[in-house]
């Protein structure tokens, strides 16, 4: 058996979900224009940069979640799904995707962006398994409190989900004949060193660089 693990924003999507929740949300009219843009490209030029707090950042990011009903949320991303994501789901990452779940693969999304707006993205690409950064809730209300539970899935924070995901199902790094991760970013150069077969997807300028330099393969989805 093998292990497939991949990025979600700008490698299995051609776009951002992130970036693309906060323009739904704009869209309607829930959070103010011009406060979200400037602090969305604030935030993403630290993240190009590779200096994002990404509790600052989540701070601001699931803020929204926290002021509406879990019921009104789903509701909304329902639409967000039709409007904004699926325009972005190319055939060829179907195509991926279906070829590692046709081999067997161990397959899992292994994503910074909060579990709620990725959650219905992984079961639309039909991943069985979702390691997001997980918004605080209290699962009697259904509410979120706005801040994250546990260690967020960035950077380092993607070995140590992966591992305690592993090790929750009895495995780890050596279960498999071979592991993947797809990603775009240089920010996922840490997890990219764990598996055996890094794969770089449309990437960045310097996780381009850096897969050339280590030989590793570079593909497009686009």
């Amino acid at each position: 058996m093998n292990l497939a693990l991949f990025d979600l924003d700008n490698t299995l999507l051609s776009g951002d979900s992130d970036f693309e929740w906060a323009q739904f949300l704009i869209g309607k009219g829930i959070v103010d224009r011009e406060l979200q843009e400037a602090r969305n490209i604030h935030f993403y030029e630290q993240y190009k940069a590779g200096t994002l707090d990404i509790y600052e950042f989540l701070a601001f990011q699931l803020a929204p979640l926290a002021r509406h009903r879990r019921a009104e949320l789903d509701a909304w991303h329902g639409e967000y799904m039709t409007r904004h994501i699926l325009p972005i789901i190319g055939q060829a990452a179907r195509t991926l995707v279906n070829r590692h779940l046709a081999a067997g693969d161990l397959c899992a999304i292994v994503t910074a962006t909060n579990s709620f707006v990725t959650g219905p993205i992984a079961r639309e690409l039909g991943i069985p398994h979702l390691i997001g950064t997980v918004p605080a809730t209290d699962l009697e209300k259904g509410a979120f409190s706005g801040k994250p539970r546990g260690t967020p899935a960035f950077r380092d924070g993607k070995i140590e989900r992966v591992e305690s995901w592993l090790e929750s199902l009895g495995l780890w790094w050596g279960s498999f004949a071979d592991s993947f991760f797809y990603s775009d970013s240089h920010n996922d150069l840490p997890l990219m060193g764990k598996v055996r077969t890094p794969i770089a997807v449309d990437p960045d300028d310097r996780l381009r660089a850096h897969a050339g330099e280590m030989g590793w393969k570079i593909i497009t989805l686009r």
